[in-house]
């Protein structure tokens, strides 16, 4: 039942996907080709990926990667909602606009908890019991529907399955035994017997390959088998919560990296800032000195 679930929804993005590249080619002036053929790829891996080979799946993404280096994936022309009409609704529906998002986590979490299907699936459910509340409670015009989930799709363009590429670059590292080829490299440059310096290669180990993974769960599993356990743990240091704070200090470079695609990029584009760094360089300060507090909380706690 949860793979039927996951496969479904899998397949309903899909189809959002094509509908996005048919909104696109036929109101998208600039670069209408690139952004209706990067729409539709993405499409065909939500709905065939599971029934395709692996390396004709991998060649689209190839593709993706081009048509988004070559920047011809734009966001396309879609017919605005007048001020006016927005303030009008804001008026009318006031703290009920963040209704189906609550319904969302609710019903999401409602699912993992009581029943065997799992958190992904929970979503699943959450969004469609959001999405059918939405449409009973708000009542847009199916133009509207289709208009502002083209229009949200495209705003946040390649950012969208970055989660998915990460994931499985996160899978590769694993199988490629990243995590003991790191920890034969720091023990060349480490003292085996120094708490102070196996901390601070532990925490910025963590902040740096969070910056490449963009996702700090990512990067924890192959940190702590190179460096926590040779370097910090076999000293002594307390599992639990240097361990914890090793995920937090993850969490600094979740901040300073636009591989962090729902945090960093999606939101700049969402916004249409004119610097899509800017979240980013807004963050930055703050960031850094968390390391170094990461750093001293660790020394000084952990042992």
């Amino acid at each position: 039942m949860k793979n039927i679930f996951l496969e479904l929804a899998y397949i309903l993005i899909g189809f959002l996907f094509f509908l996005n590249a048919i909104q696109t080619f036929r109101h998208n002036e600039e670069k209408q080709i690139g952004t209706s053929l990067f729409w539709a790829i993405l499409g065909f891996t939500f709905v065939f990926g599971n029934s395709v080979p692996y390396i004709v799946t991998g060649g689209l993404l190839i593709i993706l990667g081009v048509l988004t280096a070559t920047k011809q994936v734009s966001v396309g022309k879609f017919k605005a909602v007048e001020d006016s009409v927005k303030k009008q609704r804001s008026d009318k529906y006031g703290i009920l606009v963040f209704l189906p998002s609550v319904l969302l986590a609710f019903v999401a979490f409602f699912v993992a908890f009581t029943t065997n299907l799992g958190g992904q699936v929970g979503v699943v459910i959450g969004s469609i019991v959001a999405f059918l509340v939405s449409l009973l409670l708000f009542k847009p015009s199916l133009s509207e529907v289709h208009e502002g989930t083209s229009q949200l799709t495209q705003q946040m363009g390649v950012n969208i399955f970055l989660p998915q590429l990460l994931a499985a670059l996160g899978s590769i590292f694993a199988t490629a035994n990243v995590g003991m080829i790191i920890s034969n490299g720091v023990a060349s440059v480490v003292p085996a017997n120094n708490r102070l310096i196996g901390v601070i290669a532990y925490v910025l180990g963590m902040v740096i390959f969070t910056i490449i993974m963009g996702n700090a769960f990512a990067a924890f599993t192959v940190i702590t088998a190179g460096i926590g356990v040779p370097f910090v743990f076999a000293l002594g240091g307390n599992p639990v919560l240097i361990g914890t704070m090793a995920m937090t200090a993850g969490y600094c470079g979740t901040l300073l990296t636009p591989m962090a695609a729902n945090f960093n990029s999606m939101p700049a584009s969402l916004l249409d800032m004119k610097n899509q760094y800017g979240i980013i360089k807004a963050q930055a300060p703050i960031a850094l000195a968390m390391i170094v507090v990461h750093i001293v909380l660790m020394y000084t706690l952990g042992f």
